[in-house]
């Protein structure tokens, strides 16, 4: 985007070429490159949104634990189903991965989750309608959110 040199050597390629090129840093560094500022927005705008509350019911470093897990899972699922010269940009992954924590903490604490299983549902039709959405690192990032919540929320 800024540097568009930079973002290539930030972004996220296929599981081959990791291999390949022993570059694994790529599984976080891909959260640093977006596709624009609409795309930096969005995802700035939902860890807001997101963060903030779980922050509340984690703590700061749980809270750190459960995104860095998201975006760690994000990633893999997106370089391991990628084709071999697709690549993918931004941190939807991580965010996905703190929708999941949101519906691991509501079910804990019994709140009405319906409103968050919608958004989930709805961003996932929004990148199958949209194409060039990596739906594969959104999935990825939910689970990971999910189990990582699960993991955090039993030390409390």
């Amino acid at each position: 985007m800024v540097v568009p040199s930079l973002q290539q050597d930030l972004m996220l390629p296929s599981f081959e070429y990791l291999q390949f090129s022993n570059e694994w840093y790529r599984l976080f560094t891909v959260a640093l490159t977006h596709a624009g500022l609409l795309h930096l927005g969005f995802n700035m705008y939902a860890l807001m949104v997101l963060g903030n509350p779980l922050e509340a019911a984690f703590g700061t470093r749980k809270l750190l634990i459960v995104f860095f897990i998201s975006l760690l899972t994000g990633s893999l699922a997106s370089s391991y189903f990628a084709s071999l010269y697709s690549y993918s940009v931004g941190a939807s992954g991580a965010v996905f991965g703190l929708f999941g924590a949101m519906v691991s903490v509501g079910n804990k604490i019994g709140a009405d989750i319906r409103s968050i299983v919608v958004i989930i549902g709805i961003n996932f039709f929004i990148g199958f309608a949209m194409g060039g959405v990596d739906w594969r690192a959104h999935l990825g990032g939910l689970f990971g959110g999910v189990v990582a919540a699960q993991l955090v929320m039993r030390k409390r």
